[in-house]
């Protein structure tokens, strides 16, 4: 019986032993800075390109290889550390130069360039692939100074290192490989070029330096003057705000003064005021008994002369009237008999008038010599052409015109109205 367990609990060992190796030959581990690969049959699963690929990748985790149809593999995925040295590498416009650096490289662990490091970097070892890296940067490096003058490859490492990255990174994902970091540490020539950059950049340098410090006593200079502008203002602006208080506590010191003045003088205005309306009453007093001594004194007996006057115009007026009325009727009696008389009228009106006329020319005529006198016998014609004839000769003796003067008695002048009868 004891036997039989003895047996037993060996069978069971040689068992679990056989697992156990069964385990460590078939179940593979990725660290995290690994990759496992499981070459053996094509897998269904196609690249980006459209290839088949008789591998699988295992990035992190564990995996089982199929005993007799995959073949495992581990590919590192740490940094490596490149030394670049490139010596006499002509830069831009014919300059040799030398330039030192550092890289960081390592396999690509991302699709789809893992897939070229697998290709071209499996089975190789840590030394081929840092000697394969550097090869390819030194190559890119001596392309990137071939483009670049020694000045922009002097003044900016910075520029010069990511044209070199952007340079080389195609190669380098052809090779399945990624660079991390690149650093320029040491640029120099054989021919002092640099050394002669240097020396005008440490002129320019220094120029720069003695502009700066000009540019700062200058600054001092001008804050100093800003500084004494500000003093200088404080100063007058306090001065101001004295003055301002001065003039302010004269005001009201003058506003002070003004109200007891103002009082004052309204005392002795009211007082006036009061003499004034008191003198004002008694002129009205006075004012009353001027009018009635002017009413008494003037107005009435004005009043009565007027009264006199207005009878006395009355009076002539009425006399007028009364001397019109009998003119009216002494001039409506003559029409009449005007009227009556008929056609001698006229000559009645004439004859009645030539007696005044003739005694007013007569005085108006000097003392004349008769050459001739003609008696006219009022029985050898008519009246009438005794007295025309009679009229020419005085016209011509004495130079009147007897009948035109007539005449006009007899015709009114333009605008006058010959005189009418009124029946």
């Amino acid at each position: 019986m004891f036997s039989f367990f003895f047996v037993l609990l060996s069978a069971s060992g040689v068992s679990l032993f056989a697992i156990n190796l069964i385990i460590q030959n078939l179940l593979y581990i990725c660290k995290p800075n690994e990759v496992l690969i499981f070459a053996g049959p094509k897998q269904k699963k196609k690249l980006p390109d459209g290839r088949q690929v008789g591998y699988r990748l295992v990035k992190g985790g564990r995996a089982f290889r199929t005993p007799l149809y995959e073949k495992a593999f581990r590919m590192d995925l740490t940094n490596t550390i490149i030394e670049l040295q490139v010596n006499n590498a002509y830069s831009k416009g014919g300059i040799p130069l030398s330039v030192e650096g550092i890289a960081n490289i390592k396999v690509a662990g991302e699709e789809p360039t893992i897939h070229n490091a697998i290709e071209r970097l499996l089975g190789k070892t840590p030394k081929e692939i840092e000697k394969i890296a550097q090869e390819t940067l030194e190559g890119n490096l001596r392309g990137v100074l071939a483009s670049l003058t020694p000045q922009q490859i002097n003044e900016d490492k910075l520029a010069f290192a990511k044209s070199l990255l952007e340079e080389a990174e195609e190669d380098l994902q052809k090779l399945g490989l990624t660079l991390d970091n690149l650093q320029i540490q040491n640029i120099s020539d054989n021919v002092n070029y640099l050394n002669s950059l240097g020396r005008k950049q440490q002129a320019e340098l220094q120029r720069d330096a003695r502009t700066a410090e000009a540019q700062t006593r200058a600054e001092s200079m001008i804050k100093a003057a800003e500084n004494e502008r500000k003093t200088a203002l404080k100063q007058l602006e306090t001065q101001i705000a004295i003055a301002q208080a001065d003039a302010e506590k004269r005001i009201q010191n003058a506003l002070t003064q003004r109200e007891a003045v103002i009082a004052e003088e309204r005392g002795i205005i009211e007082a006036e005021v009061a003499r004034t309306e008191a003198e004002i009453a008694v002129q009205q007093a006075r004012i009353k008994q001027v009018e009635q001594q002017l009413q008494a004194d003037v107005i009435a007996p004005a009043d009565a002369q007027r009264e006199q006057a207005i009878a006395q115009a009355q009076g002539s007026a009425s006399k007028i009237v009364e001397d019109g009325k009998a003119k009216a009727e002494g001039i409506r009696s003559l029409g009449a008999s005007w009227i009556a008389a008929g056609s001698q009228a006229r000559d009645i009106f004439l004859f009645q008038k030539l007696d005044g006329l003739i005694k007013t020319m007569a005085a108006t005529v000097p003392s004349v010599e008769v050459e001739k006198v003609t008696f006219i016998n009022a029985s050898d014609g008519n009246l009438a052409a005794q007295l025309a004839l009679f009229l020419e000769q005085v016209r011509q003796t004495t130079g009147l015109d007897v009948a035109g003067a007539v005449g006009n008695l007899g015709n009114p002048k333009p605008g006058e109205k010959p005189p009418t009868t009124s029946k």
